[in-house]
């Protein structure tokens, strides 16, 4: 029982965690209600698909698999080309399911050629911490705004959310720390339900939409056949190789958190590449919005302790039965997002410790300090950059640059082996 209620609480957190990305994408491109409706679906069965695979055969860790925020932002970027390089919403959303299918041979063709191992030997501690720190920097102000109720329809603070959310975190704080493993074990799924309950108290009634059919398949290419192009080759490639970082931060932490050497496992990151490119596939085929292993799954970890893989595996199993039936789809996604924001809030303040412990490894080295400060600097400044700024650049540029997350653990890699060259020179030299 135990082990099924845990399943239960990896599958609310994976779709509490996704369910505002394809909703978002929606409104940018005008969908109509169905095709909303088709775009959840279709995200989230590859979401579900995604976890399972990496869960049993690919990276074999509990790391739950959420919309790319890079593939957020291509979507996004796209969206203001339409009119200018697309002659409407749907070519726009054709063209972006060509470079997902892309994205997903280039995972393959990386792996296979081994690459994804050289890679990971990029992530060092330093790394790790400068990638961790950046990631909580970048998210923090979108938490802050949803525990405030801020949205883009409603942009002054809501008192009342605010002090409900911040009761959310409270509570999701003392169950986690419990002494009743019980409870803490399943601080997120109470924290959750609890926070749904006060909510009604305090006269957010949730609203569910009404489901036309009882199970419903998701459909094959949606929106017609994808496009293939120049640029869209491009920014597929440029974001594999972007996406390959981040999902190589993920895998790391994680095996940090569980206390798993990666000499465990030397092909690990082959076989995660491998199932990468299958699932992009499969996204592309569906319409769905481009995945990535979540770091966030770490704080998760460190808070309920669940380091097991058969409930992991049993909550990615839910999620893909779940999105077949619309009625109860429509029930989870009624969740006010305020408890989301709430609930992972307090994950991300565990993510903080883990990002110290792993700085506390190279603490007697100069070089890391230099390195972070450097990358911080820039990753945390341009994330106050107005991307407005950018908006006459490619769209893959602005991509990048938009995102301080990305730049900055870039700019750490190269900083980090350029100084460890230059070490190297220098150690050949005095011999």
């Amino acid at each position: 029982m135990r082990v099924i209620l845990s399943g239960l609480q990896w599958m609310i957190f994976m779709i509490a965690g996704a369910i505002a990305a394809p909703i978002a994408i929606a409104d940018l491109y005008n969908l109509t209600p169905i095709e909303t409706a088709g775009l959840i679906q279709s995200t989230i069965i590859t979401l579900g698909i995604a976890g399972f695979l990496q869960g049993l055969i690919g990276h074999k860790l509990p790391i739950h698999e959420g919309p790319a925020g890079l593939w957020w932002s291509i979507f996004t970027i796209y969206a203001s080309l339409v009119g200018v390089l697309y002659s409407s919403n749907i070519d726009a959303l054709q063209a972006l399911s060509g470079g997902m299918i892309i994205s997903g041979v280039l995972f393959i063709l990386i792996s296979a050629f081994k690459l994804m191992d050289k890679i990971a030997r990029l992530f060092t501690p330093t790394i790790t911490f400068i990638y961790l720190l950046l990631l909580i920097f970048q998210l923090s102000g979108s938490f802050m705004k949803g525990m405030m109720g801020i949205t883009s329809s409603h942009t002054t603070l809501d008192v009342k959310v605010f002090l409900l959310s911040g009761i959310v975190v409270c509570i999701t704080f003392w169950l986690g720390s419990c002494r009743i493993a019980l409870l803490r074990q399943f601080s997120v799924i109470i924290s959750i339900l609890l926070g749904w309950l006060l909510f009604i108290v305090f006269g957010n009634i949730p609203v569910f939409s009404q489901a036309e059919n009882l199970v419903n398949l998701p459909e094959m290419l949606p929106f017609g056949w994808p496009r293939f192009d120049g640029g869209t080759i491009t920014t597929a490639l440029l974001l594999t190789l972007l996406l390959i970082t981040n999902a190589i931060a993920s895998i790391r932490l994680m095996e940090t958190v569980i206390e798993q050497k990666q000499s465990t496992d030397h092909r690990r990151y082959w076989r995660a590449g491998i199932i990468s490119g299958v699932t992009h596939f499969i996204g592309g085929s569906l319409g769905a919005i481009g995945s990535v292993p979540i770091s966030g799954a770490a704080g998760y970890v460190e808070q309920t302790g669940m380091r097991e893989r058969r409930p992991f595996l049993i909550g990615c199993s839910l999620v893909i039965v779940l999105s077949l039936f619309p009625p109860i789809m429509n029930v989870i996604s009624g969740i006010p997002a305020p408890i989301g924001y709430a609930v992972t809030f307090v994950i991300f303040v565990k993510m903080v410790g883990i990002s110290l412990r792993e700085l506390r490894k190279v603490i007697h080295e100069e070089r890391p300090f230099i390195v972070s400060g450097v990358s911080l600097l820039v990753g945390v400044g341009l994330m106050f950059i107005p991307s407005s700024a950018t908006i006459h650049l490619s769209p893959i540029v602005i991509a990048i640059l938009n995102n301080g997350l990305i730049c900055g653990s870039l700019l750490a890699i190269i900083l980090e082996q350029g100084f460890m060259w230059r070490e190297k020179q220098r150690s050949k030299v005095r011999q």
